[in-house]
Order: structure tokens, then C-alpha cells, then sequence
């Protein structure tokens, strides 16, 4: 069989392979020649300056105390609704710790007048209509979403539980159940119940720091959740947010028809006092796992204080800004001793709180304890040079406009910033009081608030690190998880 090939050398003189070179280099410089310019530095981009300003949230306050904030968006045919309701963990009674996160979850599954739990499911799933229910220490939010087809029939029901909650006792016994289950199953999952019990030590001294417990929950009765009802779920106790296909017109004609005639409630419950100073401690929560979970954490200036700025900025640069941040940098990156760590800073109307975290293996506890320890003490010390200064700020500013991506996002913000009473220009003015923050203003803040002699420090691990722990810091207390 004979066959042509498809390259073939026609004169001795030129070998192949230098008609394959030839070809390359050929190829080459015309690669060259078409590659593009290498991009610029984004550091050194110059730009205009972005005006913000957020769209427009309707508000209206009806007689009977509801605030509304009606925020429309015709991209989809669907309605969200989201109420915030002026209650949470915090006033629990003392041995009834988990009373309000009862009382809502109880309130979303045990039917309403004139319609069983199991029935409200049924049409809520016939529409798919979604009701999410979250308690927080201060605060309860009943989320929901319907379509626009459904929303009459849909906000019945909703402002039916809002309203005139059943708590079937079944359901409420089931509640209880499910509540204690999660309890029991806290201790075998370590990260949850180190911030759990983390929560608990910040908060040490206060009903913001109490916890349900099996017995707490089991101590619950029906006439409690009626009671609880009665005094959070009021109408001046609630704020509402509507948004999208839906106008102003139309939601308050809707809140007028369901809950225009529903009195407010005149008796006041107190608000539990703030998290009082305390001196700094060691606490260590022993459990035989090969990991060990260390939090560094302080009292934090409240969203009210001119310092809260300066602090937002101290929080990004030590941990929350990403792979940048010193925590990460430092023991993740430089010293590969965690698989996470970082820290996070969240903030009230009246006060704040800040932690540094990292979860490590058992043999590098000590280590993780002493890099965070003087990471956070160097803040005191050293000024922030200026390129990392602003770098954060840059990184902090482009990152705000992501918290206004939908008008849902867009109305909760207004509807919080009233929830904690701060002024109307917050969001406004948010960046030009971060753009103002200077590298002195970070190392006062550090010196103010993240004192080594206040610092109350958790770790969850074993003995043998416990063993390591007190050796090398004295004191150590020793607790107990609470369930």
C-alpha cells in the first residue's frame, strides 16, 4: 500500500524541522503582535466619584400604631412581606428561657381562628406561598412571599397568625420536642456550641445572656405562649415591610382591610438592662475532639456612637475583610494553622460586639491563641500604614452597594434603621464617615475597647490542651455547656 504524506521535505537542503521552527517563531510573533496591553493596575484606576442614593422607601403610619414601608418592584410577579416584631430571647421569663421562639414558631404552625394548622400548610403549599419565622435576642421577623395572583387570600392568612394565633396544643408539644432534640444534638457540633456558649459569657449577668435549656422548654405552657402573644404582638409593636409588584395604594389598602382594626396594646414591657463590664477571664469548655475552637471577644461601641466608624474599619482590616485581613493572613496563610478564623463585629442602637475566632487543630491551640493575642494588641500600638488604611476603606465602600441589590434589601435597611432609632441620613452619610476614618481613630479604638485585662476568651478542646492553656496564662475557669 502506498500513501502521500501530508508533509513532505522537496529539497535535502532544508531539513523539516526548520520549517517547523520557522512556522513557530512565525506563529509566535504574530501572538505577540495581537496580545493585548497588560491591564492596568486596579489600584490606580481614577474614577469619578459614585453618588449614592438609595431609592425612594414609601413610609406610612397607620392610626393604630403599624409603621408600613412600601418599596414596589415589577420585575417578577410576586409580593415579599417581612414584619419585625419588637420582642425577642432577651425578655424571656427566668425559667422559661425560649418562650418567645416558641411562641413564634408555634404561631406559623398552629393555625389561626378558624383554621387548623395543618389546614394553613395545605393552602400555603397549594399557592406556593413560603412563611419563615426567625427569633433573635431583640427582635422577631415573619418573613413571607406570595405570588401577586395570591396576595389578598395570601396576606389573610399571614396577618391571620400575626393576629390570631390558635396554638394548637399539639403543635405546640411538637415544637417542644423538636426544641429539646436540637438542644441535645448542640454538643456534637463544636463551632455551635462554642458561639453559643460564647453568647452566653458576653452577655454574662443580663436576660440577654440566658439560654433555653430542656427543662426551661418543658416548663412551657399554652396560656404562656397566650400571654407572650398578647404583650409583644401589637400593633405598636410591629413594622412591616411590602415590596414588589404591589404600589403604595394597593398595600395600604391590604394592611387597612386585615389589620386596620387591631388595637394596640397599652402596657410596655421593660427593656432588659445592657450586658454589664466585666473583668477579663479565661473560660474553658473541655471536650475530646482533635480540634479546638478559640474566641477572643469584647464589649463594642453601639451603631448610635461616633466611634462605631472607626471600629467598622478596625473589624475589616483584623479579620472580616477576607483573605487580606491580618487574622487571616497571619494563621491561615502565613502559619497554616487554621481551617477558619477571623472576626466579626455586630452592632445595636445601644451597644456592640466584637470577636476574634479561629478553629484549629488541638496541637496548635497555644500558638492560635498567642497570634490572635498579638495581632490585636499591635492595633494599639502601630498606626495602620496608610496603603492598608485605604485599601480597606476602598474595599469597604465598593462593597456597601451590595447591601441594596434587591427592594426587599432596600426596605428592610429603612425599616431597621427606625427599628433602632437611628437618624434618616445612616445610610447616606455611611460612606463619607468611612472614607473620613484616619489610621489614629483605629489605634484609639483599639486602645478604648480591645484591652487584654477585659477580654473574655473561650476555648473548646481537650484536657491536654486545658492542661497547656493554664500553664502558660494561670487562671483558668473551667464551665459547663447548660442544656
Amino acid at each position: 500500500m502506498r500513501y502521500t504524506p501530508i508533509f513532505h521535505n522537496p529539497s535535502p537542503r532544508i531539513p523539516l524541522i526548520s520549517l517547523g521552527v520557522i512556522w513557530l517563531l512565525v506563529c509566535s510573533g504574530l501572538a505577540l503582535a495581537a496580545a493585548p496591553p497588560p491591564f492596568p493596575d486596579p489600584d490606580r484606576i481614577r474614577y469619578k466619584s459614585l453618588l449614592f442614593k438609595p431609592p425612594h422607601v414609601e413610609r406610612v403610619l397607620f392610626d393604630n400604631g403599624i409603621r408600613l414601608y412600601i418599596l414596589p418592584d415589577r420585575e417578577l410577579p410576586l409580593v415579599q412581606i417581612k414584619a419585625v416584631i419588637r420582642t425577642g430571647s432577651m425578655y424571656d421569663p427566668p425559667g422559661q428561657e425560649g418562650l418567645a421562639e416558641l411562641t413564634a414558631t408555634t404561631m406559623r404552625t398552629g393555625g389561626i381562628a378558624g383554621m387548623s394548622g395543618d389546614a394553613v400548610d395545605e393552602t400555603l403549599e397549594s399557592m406556593a406561598a413560603n412563611i419563615q419565622v426567625t427569633v433573635n435576642r431583640d427582635s422577631a421577623v415573619f418573613s413571607y412571599s406570595v405570588l401577586k395572583k395570591n396576595l389578598d387570600r395570601g396576606f389573610e392568612l399571614f396577618s391571620g397568625m400575626l393576629r390570631q394565633p390558635s396554638f394548637e396544643e399539639n403543635k405546640l408539644i411538637l415544637g417542644k420536642d423538636l426544641k429539646i432534640e436540637e438542644l441535645r444534638r448542640i454538643f456534637d457540633d463544636p463551632q455551635k456550641l462554642a458561639f453559643r456558649e460564647f453568647g452566653r459569657l458576653m452577655h454574662e449577668g443580663s436576660p440577654r445572656g440566658r439560654l433555653p435549656s430542656s427543662d426551661s422548654i418543658r416548663a412551657i405552657r399554652r396560656d404562656d405562649l397566650l400571654r407572650c402573644h398578647r404583650l409583644f404582638f401589637h400593633p405598636k409593636n410591629i413594622m412591616i415591610s411590602i415590596t414588589g409588584d404591589i404600589d403604595g395604594k394597593e398595600a395600604a389598602i391590604l394592611m387597612d382591610r386585615y389589620l386596620g382594626t387591631w388595637t394596640a396594646m397599652e402596657e410596655k414591657p421593660e427593656t432588659p438592662p445592657l450586658p454589664r463590664t466585666q473583668e477579663g477571664n479565661i473560660f474553658f469548655l473541655t471536650k475530646d475532639v482533635p480540634q479546638s475552637i478559640v474566641i477572643f471577644g469584647w464589649p463594642a461601641p453601639a451603631k448610635r456612637d461616633i466611634q462605631f466608624y472607626p471600629f467598622e474599619v478596625l473589624d475589616f482590616i483584623v479579620g472580616s475583610g477576607g483573605f487580606r485581613s491580618r487574622i487571616f493572613q497571619e494563621i491561615r496563610t502565613n502559619l497554616g494553622l487554621a481551617y477558619s478564623t477571623g472576626t466579626f463585629y455586630k452592632s445595636s442602637s445601644d451597644y456592640g460586639l466584637f470577636a476574634a475566632y479561629a478553629l484549629t487543630k488541638s496541637e496548635s491551640t497555644l500558638k492560635v491563641f498567642t497570634s490572635i493575642r498579638d495581632i490585636l494588641r499591635e492595633m494599639g500600638e502601630k498606626p495602620v500604614p496608610p496603603v492598608e488604611l485605604e485599601r480597606a476603606k476602598k474595599a469597604m465602600l465598593n462593597s456597601f452597594i451590595f447591601s441594596f441589590t434587591s427592594a426587599e434589601q432596600i426596605s428592610l435597611q429603612r425599616l431597621m434603621i427606625d427599628y433602632d432609632g437611628m437618624p434618616d441620613d445612616f445610610l447616606t452619610t455611611y460612606r463619607s464617615k468611612i472614607g473620613n476614618v484616619r489610621a489614629e481613630d483605629i489605634r484609639d479604638n483599639a486602645v478604648r475597647y480591645l484591652s487584654q485585662a477585659r477580654a473574655i476568651i473561650l476555648i473548646i478542646g481537650s484536657d491536654r490542651v486545658y492542661q497547656e492553656i493554664s500553664a502558660n496564662f494561670g487562671k483558668v475557669t473551667r464551665i459547663d455547656a447548660r442544656f
